[in-house]
């Protein structure tokens, strides 16, 4: 995909310093969060990124021009906007809203999509989309996207509302790698371990740089997945999220809620649920993961 890409200050003198850069999506300010969270987690993110060394580029489309580091304004713009009225987007989306005018967040898919177009392959995200439970046709294009974008994902696994085993066998078929950052078992976004096993392992940041540096000499057309757990003192318990997931996939389909909706109305409920501890965690891992891609990028460099 080719785009006439708009380029935000900061990322332009990184570009020109060989400053390492790392990108971040924007769903989570427009339909992951309500406001002041989002926001604040957004730019949270952000000061991780930098005081690591790295320089953040907040992605998203405005007024139909993809944007590769966003401002302080025009992501607080996205975190007071009402909610449906910046669309979501994914592979299939960029010739509509692009087209129209129209501004969009991204998605994982739509992020390494632009991310790759800017020349930048180190992303930073919560959690990547899956197969999801009980639909096992219902496959995020994430994990499509993974399969044919060369960009590096560091995240908590997969979002935990997921059908896990399912959603490790579509990464296993598209081929990207799977690397345990400091753990050996995948992560589940709000719990730091599912029990299901990762095939790599990275023990610190100057391997998981190692393994980067490798992925890149191949001049690979896939990405590859880093997978951090969530810090400890945040992280839920596994017996109590399946109860919480298992009665908020029960609302959704009594609600008919299915496709796109599906994740952030089941997330939303896991929040009510838990009475605002996942959130918690969520902002967490967040923060973390931007951290630590950020570190990963600046030892990659070295």
């Amino acid at each position: 995909m080719k785009f006439d890409l708009q380029f935000g200050q900061h990322v332009l003198d990184a570009k020109m310093n060989g400053q390492p850069i790392v990108a971040l999506e924007t769903t989570v300010v427009t339909h992951g969060m309500a406001f002041p969270h989002n926001v604040e987690t957004a730019l949270a993110m952000e000061k991780a990124v930098r005081d690591v060394g790295a320089c953040p580029a907040s992605l998203g489309i405005i007024d139909g021009v993809p944007t590769i580091g966003m401002t302080e304004e025009q992501l607080t713009e996205f975190a007071k906007s009402e909610r449906g009225s910046i669309a979501k987007c994914s592979r299939r989306d960029f010739p509509a809203l692009m087209g129209l005018g129209k501004s969009g967040s991204l998605t994982v898919a739509g992020t390494m999509i632009l991310a790759e177009a800017a020349q930048i392959d180190v992303f930073a995200t919560g959690g990547i989309g899956g197969v999801h439970r009980g639909h096992p046709f219902d496959v995020s294009a994430d994990l499509l996207e993974l399969g044919k974008t060369p960009v590096t994902v560091v995240c908590a696994g997969a979002k935990s509302i997921l059908d896990l085993p399912l959603t490790m066998e579509v990464l296993e078929t598209q081929g990207v790698p799977v690397i345990g950052l400091g753990c050996k078992n995948l992560p589940a976004f709000y719990t730091t371990d599912s029990g299901i096993a990762v095939p790599h392992t990275a023990a610190d940041i100057q391997e998981a740089a190692d393994i980067v540096n490798g992925w890149r000499n191949l001049n690979t057309e896939n990405g590859m997945l880093f997978t951090v757990p969530v810090p400890e003192g945040d992280a839920l318990t596994n017996d109590e999220m399946e109860k919480v997931i298992d009665e908020a996939i029960r609302q959704a389909d009594a609600n008919g809620v299915h496709g796109a909706a599906v994740t952030p109305f089941v997330l939303g409920k896991v929040v009510e649920l838990t009475d605002g501890r996942s959130l918690k965690a969520n902002i967490s891992l967040l923060i973390n993961n931007a951290k630590t891609a950020g570190e990963i990028a600046v030892a990659a460099q070295s």
